[in-house]
């Protein structure tokens, strides 16, 4: 589904990611874990073509991202609040993502439905513009447009931060939906190592722009990856 080849990225010469080989299958729920400046949001940026590779490729579905748009037809994502069109309302922002991928009145209504939880009664009927609501609500907003086209591939960059718990658990819930009914293929990083082990069954380690480790979930893993970051 997504294949990474030969991808660097330098930044005044110096490279702050190098992975020479990386595939993402079908259906699969990848977690991406590392410390700051690690190149997890390079890596992600890369992949969503919102950004130039210094040397290699990204191919989503066997498009290369950079050399046409039809991968962003059956691709959601949401890096961070640049996404967001922070001058709208939430519903005139899902309406224009609606009315982006042919959408009917209903099938929004239905997107509301479904992710009523989630909003938690804090995000719609609140004639609110989106920069007036609180970082853990812009997130809600973010996560649940890059949903709302239902999407073959999901990329979403640290999508637990500034959540409450509840929403949280919420948003794991989803997840697991979405990987066990939807066959969705999910890329997620996260500082969590307790949620991104619980929602992906592959889990790769970044260091310095590097790939150091590359897991498939256990019972174990968490140990792991608790054992990698303390030293």
């Amino acid at each position: 589904m997504i294949e990474v080849k030969n991808l660097i990225k330098k930044y005044g010469g110096v490279a702050v990611l190098d992975i020479p080989d990386l595939n993402v299958q079908k259906g699969e729920s990848f977690g991406l874990v590392g410390n700051n400046g690690a190149g997890k949001t390079t890596l992600f940026s890369l992949i969503l073509d919102l950004r130039r590779a210094t040397n290699g490729s990204v191919f989503i579905k066997d498009q290369d991202v950079s050399k046409t748009d039809r991968w962003k037809e059956y691709t959601g994502s949401y890096i961070d609040e640049n996404f967001l069109i922070d001058f709208l309302t939430p519903e005139e922002y899902f309406q224009f993502i609606a009315n982006l991928h042919g959408l009917s009145t209903g099938d929004l209504k239905n997107f509301y439905h479904k992710y009523d939880d989630l909003f938690a009664g804090e995000i719609l009927g609140k004639k609110k513009y989106i920069r007036e609501l609180s970082k853990g609500n812009q997130k809600k907003v973010g996560i649940a447009g890059a949903l709302l086209s239902k999407p073959e591939v999901l990329v979403l960059d640290e999508p637990f931060s500034n959540l409450d718990p509840s929403s949280q658990i919420r948003l794991k819930n989803i997840f697991k939906t979405m990987k066990s009914e939807d066959s969705v293929t999910m890329l997620i990083s996260s500082h969590d190592l307790n949620h991104v082990t619980e929602v992906c069954e592959r889990i790769v380690i970044l260091d310095r722009g590097n790939i150091v480790h590359d897991l498939q979930t256990s019972n174990k893993t968490l140990e792991e990856l608790e054992r990698y970051f303390a030293v």
